[in-house]
């Protein structure tokens, strides 16, 4: 059955943002034909849209004119979510001081519809981690962070997500709803959350919710690193650490007393 647009959306914005994520998400330069396969679009569509995203300079062709790329153009959408305020300094003197604490890079993202997105991290000591950037965007069911978001949103956003099933991604990801719907009870009632190779087959991560005012959890702090240096013993320090300053953090932005 075809979903029925909303009348008062754009189809061809739609389509345009489509191209734009596709581009934007991409290490390389692409072609139209790439994009085309990649929106699911015939040629002509993803030309026009293209074209219609290099006039607004928000994407740039290359010198062959045969190649797309995204322009720094985005950057200024971003600026303001990324800016030093007040919430921010606290935010990140946090993630720098379990940082210090650990020697880990560690991880602020926050929840952005059905992904976890990273908004800041503070760069840890150690030589081998796992190396996520800021705008990098995670799944929710099979990430720590992603678990902690979904545990501590309203239940019909979290059944919302369930509902769209449950990929397997790695060895151990959670496939089977009511699992996942014990194990998100669990993230809730213990105050955090683990990834064990839930993601990736050599990575394991903690995560904790940071609360703001109204008790709500619009993000958390996170830690990955290789399974040959985070074991489940490892976790539990770096869980107890986060836990702490995540606390303070939380009190600090009015979402505990």
């Amino acid at each position: 059955m075809t979903e029925t647009l909303d009348s008062n959306i754009s189809a061809t914005a739609l389509k345009a943002l489509a191209v734009l994520d596709f581009v934007g998400e991409q290490r390389r330069p692409v072609t139209v034909n790439e994009v085309a396969a990649g929106v699911g679009a015939d040629r002509a569509t993803a030309y026009r849209m293209l074209m219609t995203l290099v006039q607004s300079g928000y994407v740039l062709k290359e010198a062959d004119a045969k190649h797309y790329r995204i322009s720094l153009k985005v950057l200024s959408l971003a600026r303001n979510l990324v800016s030093e305020d007040e919430r921010a300094r606290h935010i990140l003197t946090s993630l720098r001081q379990i940082s210090e604490e650990t020697g880990e890079t560690v991880h602020y993202s926050a929840l952005e519809r059905d992904a976890a997105v990273l908004v800041f991290r503070a760069k840890g000591s150690q030589r081998v981690t796992v190396d996520f950037q800021i705008g990098d965007r995670s799944p929710l069911p099979c990430t720590s962070i992603g678990k902690v978001l979904l545990a501590f949103q309203d239940m019909r956003a979290t059944e919302a997500i369930l509902a769209r099933g449950l990929p397997k991604v790695a060895p151990k990801t959670i496939t089977d709803v009511e699992t996942m719907r014990q194990e998100l009870a669990r993230v809730r009632a213990q105050g955090f959350a683990y990834d064990d190779l839930e993601f990736a087959d050599d990575m394991r991560c903690v995560a904790v919710p940071v609360f703001e005012n109204g008790g709500e959890v619009p993000g958390g702090i996170a830690i990955s690193g290789p399974a040959s240096r985070f074991d489940l013993e490892k976790l539990d320090v770096l869980r107890q650490v986060a836990m702490r300053h995540a606390s303070a953090l939380s009190r600090t932005l009015g979402g505990l007393l």
